[in-house]
């Protein structure tokens, strides 16, 4: 069995301010060991219960957070920027199924960590034909192109969720719960990495017995409708052939398939910025 770890920062144990999660920092250099070892404990359970090839996704801000050296050394790092599929690299190299580590809430959902829609300062809302959707949702349509069931997510409160409401049967981990966008209540890293752990193991056995979630629903073609924090952004990307605008901030296009969608939207948000 195949396994692609996709892993982003902010829902990893113990972050509530942008500075733990920001490359360069004194913090950051503290919790992307923390996010490392949450990694390691997904890939000891996965292995346990049978996953015999880890591909790791480096999906935070430049895709250079994971420490390599502490990285289990079963695993494969995809690492650096950018990518084709940037915080889901490998997922089209035969992967069984996927896990989200790390994962926080959508842009403007209550009680939640640093929640944000790929661009805390660029993107304000984004619908997937016709759904609100946070990179929970993005993530989870480009795994079901490829028939990749995500099985595994762990993060706070909120996005367990928003990942339980898309994806009926996913194993979640809480590792804390948001008292506002930055406090929460935080578990120890040792006791997450015990849970994560655990969880990890029980995905994949329930994968294996057939009591597994199944990919979400793609209906084609994919429509995107992005909503940006300021009007002078939509005017940047209207310019785009296909873009069609909607309001001051909001623009609509479509694509024939979702990785087509998936790397049109990020070129839009990278010409909005």
């Amino acid at each position: 069995m195949k396994l692609l770890i996709a892993v982003d920062m902010e829902g990893i144990s113990g972050v509530v301010s942008w500075d733990q999660v920001t490359p360069d920092s004194t913090e950051w250099q503290r919790f992307r060991r923390i996010m490392t070892d949450e990694v390691n404990a997904a890939i000891q359970g996965a292995m346990l219960e049978g996953v015999d090839e880890v591909i790791v996704a480096d999906g935070h801000w430049r895709g250079d957070n994971i420490v390599i050296e502490n990285l289990d050394h079963r695993a494969r790092l995809n690492s650096g920027g950018p990518s084709q599929f940037a915080m889901l690299q490998g997922v089209d190299q035969g992967v069984d199924f996927a896990f989200f580590i790390g994962y926080h809430a959508r842009m403007g959902t209550k009680h939640a960590i640093l929640d944000h829609t790929w661009s805390s300062t660029i993107v304000a809302n984004v619908w997937l034909n016709g759904s609100l959707v946070g990179e929970t949702g993005l993530n989870s349509a480009l795994c079901a192109h490829f028939n990749v069931p995500v099985i595994l997510l762990t993060g706070d409160h909120a996005v367990s969720i928003e990942a339980k409401e898309l994806i009926p049967g996913i194993e979640t981990v809480e590792v804390k719960k948001a008292n506002s966008r930055f406090s929460a209540d935080c578990l120890h890293p040792s006791v997450t990495q015990k849970m994560i752990l655990e969880a990890a193991k029980n995905a994949v056995k329930k994968y294996k017995t057939g009591n597994k979630p199944l990919p979400i629903k793609n209906e084609t073609p994919m429509s995107f409708e992005v909503e940006f924090r300021s009007s002078d952004m939509a005017d940047k990307v209207e310019i785009m052939p296909g873009i069609i605008r909607i309001d001051g901030r909001r623009i609509r296009f479509s694509c024939e398939t979702m990785p087509d969608a998936y790397c049109e939207f990020r070129k839009i948000v990278n010409m909005a910025g």
